[in-house]
């Protein structure tokens, strides 16, 4: 009987926290918003603020984890384009939930070119609805918004193909500049 009962808890338990999940799914900044501004560290200590960027095209993303597969995939794509990116004016920024010494080890680690951001605590990650939140484990999703030199959100990406995500950005910022 016990075991039983276990095992409805169980059910219980990942039937709400995947409903929290759900409901907090269909909340997404959209085109023309405000870009949430920030305030957050680098694994240099280095603070970076959303004004920071004005005046240029910021590719602003979220990843999940650290040297994960995924995870470096893109951030390795991003570091390839670097060049395409700072031809549109553009600078790219990445935000996880990791810490300074797991942003640091990866950014070491891959070359990376750009600052990986510590939002430990998920604010900013939530305030861009790109937060997945269990109470005791957060992390943040693979998403991306590309913010104006107005600070306007230009574009959102909430389905991130890694393979060719950075080229996708590239190709929307050329449209993007077209119009101006």
């Amino acid at each position: 009987m016990t075991l039983k009962l276990m095992f409805y808890t169980i059910v219980l338990v990942l039937a709400f926290f995947g409903y929290r999940h759900y409901a907090m799914a269909g909340r997404v900044l959209q085109v023309g918003d405000e870009a949430p501004s920030f305030t957050l560290n680098d694994a240099k200590g280095q603070t970076h603020y959303l004004t920071d960027y004005a005046g240029k095209y910021l590719v602003l993303y979220f990843y999940p984890k650290d040297d994960t597969p995924g995870c470096t995939k893109e951030a390795c794509h991003f570091r390839d384009d670097m060049s395409q990116f700072e031809q549109l004016s553009a600078k790219v920024v990445g935000v996880s939930v990791d810490n300074s010494a797991s942003h640091a080890d990866f950014a070491k680690k891959y070359h990376l070119p750009f600052p990986l951001l510590i939002d430990t605590n998920g604010a900013v990650a939530e305030s861009y609805h790109s937060l997945t939140n269990f109470y005791f484990i957060k992390i943040a999703k693979r998403h991306t918004f590309l913010i104006d030199p107005n600070g306007k959100i230009a574009r959102v990406y909430t389905s991130v193909d890694t393979s060719n995500h950075s080229q996708q950005i590239i190709d929307d910022l050329k449209l993007l500049q077209q119009k101006i």
